[in-house]
Parts: structure tokens; C-alpha cells; sequence
């Protein structure tokens, strides 16, 4: 890999520059946007392979390419470890991304303007889920259900229930990208079966929770398919992954391919079987375990310090802050503000927000990233502090070349995996 990293700095010196800048950037700030985390070296190892050359259209043992004994090898260990890791019964590792992997399964079993009921945007849910600026909004008849802000941002399933009786759902849908709570899935399985309704989980956030045990995995429940991608909190490469119940494989792969994709990414495949057998292991429970523990403490601080945390705590990885609320300033100067001190967070709607998406009333923030590099409840506690007090002194320049540099030399007592 040295010899690799010489010549891309021999050939493309401005590249090579970004490259090193990123490194640089990831190790001296701290990543608190809950989608991203620090993957393992083995699996930059696989993502930078040969397996990149390699076309491989089809599926093990039925391609459409010559010189497929190494590729099946590695599709067939993604897709047992899958299945052992998630409990399900059939699994597809070749989605390339979280949109695609939820545009196949829908591709799957409903026709346009068909009707899915899923979580609102605002809420909690994700652009995939029918935002109307999505192409599955525009395709598929999207009704969508909303938190309740009276009783922590929990979901009023008698609303639920009432909406697809009316709607009549092919696909009763629950999954999140800003949703600090768990789901009640045999309350959605429920809800389903009485209208006859396909049941489908959107774990992308919380895959890596469910692999380690930490929260609970709705193919226990008898859930007919559930997605997730294989980043974020299962710390593996960008890509998705479909599991669901035996009866439905055949759709769902055919969805995948030739229906919506070619060839898929088999560096990405490599990795991603990589990833799966670290998941499978005792060290990833305590991980997942110390995510939790660690969101907690953190909400726990950041509520402690005058911080409106839009569901007033968290069950999972992730929280979403209403800095307007909170402090006086919307989530784009916030993330901006944080930014200055290397502590990077991301904007983020709140439910029903009055504001527009780029300039939205809050930030969401997650420790699966923080966690990865080792950190625990002592260091969450510190970084809880250090963002309320970093949004209260946004024009006090000297206070944030100060707070900075206190970030700086925190996180360098901190490796980065791979860096």
C-alpha cells in the first residue's frame, strides 16, 4: 500500500495533497455525524484490491462473465455471514448505496402508485422513505406518518393503524435517519398483517446496534425484508445489503439485478464479507453496547447544559439538538461554529420545522465514530460541555482558536483505524 500511496503522490500530487489533507482533517477533529464512522484497515485493504477490476453481473454461480471462482467465493461469505449476523434467511450484498438498496426493494413488489406507508421526513425518516423530492416520491404513493412531540417524539400507533386502514399499504414501512428512538416493530407487524401489508425495516442507522445485539432486530418479529447499509454503526464500506425471508428471495435479487443495477462492486462485496465476520465477533458487542452507553451520556450532558434535544433523550446512537431553542442560532451556523473547533456534527431538520433545509433549527449528533477511536463516558461527558459552550460564544473569536486547539489535543490521544 506504501508503494501505491508514493506513486499516486508521484503522479497526481494535487490529489495526493486532498488525500493527506482528509487524513490530517479526520485525525485531529472529532466526527459526530452519526451516518459516518472509521471503517477497519482490512477493509481498505479489500476496497483498494484487485477485486476492483473485476465485472461480475449475475450472481454465484450464474454469471455473465468468465473468471468468477474468486468473486463467488467472496459474494457467498458476504451473504452466509449475513444471514448468520442479522438471523435472516436470505440476503443480497450487492447494493451499491442505502438509496438504491431501498429502490430495489420496493422495486420488488410494487408497481407505480402503489402505496407505502412510511415515516414524514421532517420526523425522522429518509429522503427514500417518499419525500416528495425523491424519484421514489414522485413514483410510488408515499403516506406518511409523524412522531408525537408530546410524548418524546414516541410514535402514536393508533395513528398509525388508522392511516393504513384508510390507505391500504402494500408496504407498511419503519426505518429513520434522524430518529432517536427505537422502534416498536410488533406494533408495525401488527398494523401490517391486519391490512395485508408487506413488512419492511429501514435499519441503515442502526445495522451495526442490531448485529451487536444492542437493539432489537426486526427479523425476530417475522419482518418480511429489512435494509441496511453497511457503513455508519456496522463500520464497513459505502454499500447495502437486503435481507429478508426465503419466500421473497427471488424478487428481491432479481430487483437488484438486472433490475436496477449491473455489475456490482465486488472490492466493496470483499469488504463488505470482511466487515460482516468482524460483526459475528464478541468485540463488536461490547462496541455496540459502548454506543449506546456512550449516546446517552452525551444526551445526558448536552440536556444537563440547557440543550432541547427534540425527543428529550436518546435509545439509540444518535440525537438531534434544536439550537434555536437551545441557543439562538439555526443548525447551519451551528454545524459551522463546531466545524471551527474540529468538532464535526451535520445540520438537520427538526419535526414540522418552520425552517428550510439549509438552514434548518438543529444539529444531529452520534458516537459510533467517537466510540470506534476508544472513547467512553468520561470523554462524552467533556465533549457534551464543549459543543453548548462552542454555540454560546459564536462571536468570540479568541474563545474558539482556543476551544480548537483543546479539540485538537484531545483527539490526539486518539488513533484513527487505517490513518
Amino acid at each position: 500500500m506504501d508503494e501505491h500511496r508514493e506513486l499516486l503522490a508521484k503522479n497526481d500530487p494535487d490529489l495526493f495533497a486532498a488525500l493527506i489533507g482528509e487524513e490530517s482533517r479526520q485525525r485531529r477533529g472529532v466526527e459526530l455525524i452519526p451516518s459516518e464512522n472509521y471503517t477497519y484497515p482490512e477493509v481498505l485493504a479489500a476496497l483498494g484490491s484487485v477485486f476492483t477490476n473485476k465485472y461480475a453481473e449475475g450472481y454465484p454461480g450464474r454469471r455473465y462473465y468468465g473468471g468468477q471462482e474468486y468473486t463467488d467465493v467472496i459474494e457467498n461469505l458476504a451473504r452466509k455471514r449475513a444471514c448468520e449476523v442479522f438471523r435472516a434467511e436470505h440476503a443480497n450484498v450487492q447494493p451499491l448505496s442505502g438509496s438504491p438498496m431501498n429502490q430495489a426493494a420496493y422495486l420488488a413488489f410494487l408497481e407505480p402508485g402503489d402505496t407505502v406507508l412510511a415515516m414524514d421526513l421532517s420526523h425522522g425518516g429518509h429522503l427514500t422513505h417518499g419525500a416528495p423530492v425523491s424519484h421514489m416520491g414522485r413514483i410510488f404513493n408515499f403516506v406518511r406518518y409523524k412522531t408525537n412531540p408530546d410524548d418524546e417524539g414516541r410514535i402514536d400507533f393508533a395513528e398509525v393503524r388508522k392511516m393504513a386502514l384508510e390507505a391500504k399499504p402494500k408496504i407498511v414501512l419503519c426505518g429513520y435517519t434522524s430518529y432517536p428512538r427505537d422502534y416498536d416493530y410488533d406494533e408495525f407487524k401488527k398494523i401490517a398483517d391486519e391490512v395485508g401489508a408487506l413488512t419492511m425495516a429501514d435499519v441503515s442507522h442502526i445495522g451495526g446496534l442490531i448485529a451487536g445485539d444492542a437493539m432489537r432486530n426486526p427479523m425476530d418479529y417475522g419482518f418480511d425484508m429489512m435494509t441496511t447499509t453497511t457503513h455508519k454503526s456496522l463500520r464497513g464500506p459505502r454499500g447495502g445489503m437486503i435481507l429478508c425471508k426465503k419466500e421473497h428471495a427471488a424478487k428481491i435479487d432479481k430487483s437488484v439485478f438486472p433490475g436496477l443495477q449491473g455489475g456490482p462492486h465486488m472490492n466493496t462485496v470483499a469488504a463488505v464479507a470482511y466487515t460482516l465476520k468482524e460483526a459475528a465477533g464478541d468485540g463488536f458487542k461490547e462496541y455496540a453496547k459502548n454506543v449506546l452507553t456512550n449516546a446517552k451520556t452525551l444526551a445526558g450532558k448536552l440536556m444537563d447544559e440547557g440543550g432541547k434535544l427534540v425527543t428529550g433523550g436518546t435509545d439509540n446512537h444518535m440525537m438531534v439538538l434544536n439550537t434555536v431553542e437551545s441557543v439562538g442560532i439555526d443548525g447551519k451556523v451551528a454545524e459551522k461554529l463546531l466545524d471551527e473547533v474540529s468538532i464535526t456534527t451535520n445540520k438537520q431538520i427538526i419535526p414540522d420545522d418552520p425552517n428550510p433545509p439549509l438552514r434548518p433549527s438543529g444539529i444531529r449528533i452520534g458516537t459510533p465514530a467517537a466510540t470506534t477511536r476508544g472513547m467512553g463516558e468520561k470523554e462524552m461527558e467533556q465533549l457534551g460541555g464543549w459543543i453548548m459552550e462552542t454555540l454560546r460564544n459564536k462571536d468570540d473569536e479568541a474563545f474558539l482558536a482556543k476551544r480548537k486547539a483543546e479539540v485538537e489535543e484531545f483527539c490526539g490521544k486518539y488513533p484513527v483505524p487505517g490513518i
